[in-house]
């Protein structure tokens, strides 16, 4: 997996809106966990557990504060976005990307594929063996408080995400 993640601090030093030297005090700082990280990885079966490791593994080296619960739901919902994108987008879409945005009281992940179908997220049909992925991920997403959806991205294909809150963490 290609990791173009960036570090504690998503803005590089020196950047449009970082505050100054003389500001430092008036803007507050992000935590430490909080930034944006951005990886792709070919559109195979291998990529699944590839992304949900890398996932898990960014979490606890940002001392993302996720509960066992909340990380274990993270880590079925990316699962889940994977392998939708590469059962039904790898014919468009060879490679897929993950990313992980985290925010001061909340985690984002979404899956970005080339492919234009915007699923939705159907009710289950008991006879069939598959075909739940969307609808396990709006639950999961539902129960732990947050919010899920499927946006068009302007190359054409799509990005299907979930953010879930965090618990505030208070930085003294």
């Amino acid at each position: 997996m290609d990791d173009q993640g960036r570090g504690p601090d998503p803005r590089p030093e020196g950047a449009p809106g970082e505050p100054s030297a003389s500001s430092a005090e008036a803007v507050p700082r992000p935590l430490p966990y909080e930034g944006v990280w951005r990886f792709t990885a070919p559109a195979v079966d291998a990529s699944v557990p590839q992304a949900r490791h890398a996932v898990r593994d960014l979490l606890y080296r940002q001392g993302v504060p996720v509960s066992d619960d909340l990380a274990q739901g993270l880590l079925l919902i990316v699962s889940e976005l994977v392998t939708n994108a590469v059962r039904h987008a790898a014919v468009l879409s060879p490679v897929l990307a993950v990313e992980v945005a985290v925010g001061a009281e909340w985690v984002r992940v979404s899956v970005e594929d080339n492919h234009p179908y915007r699923p939705t997220a159907l009710e289950a049909d008991h006879g069939r063996t598959g075909g739940r992925g969307l609808l396990l991920v709006r639950e999961i997403t539902l129960e732990a408080g947050g919010v899920c959806d499927v946006e068009h991205t302007s190359g054409g294909g799509k990005v299907i995400w979930a953010a879930l809150p965090l618990k505030p963490v208070r930085v003294p």
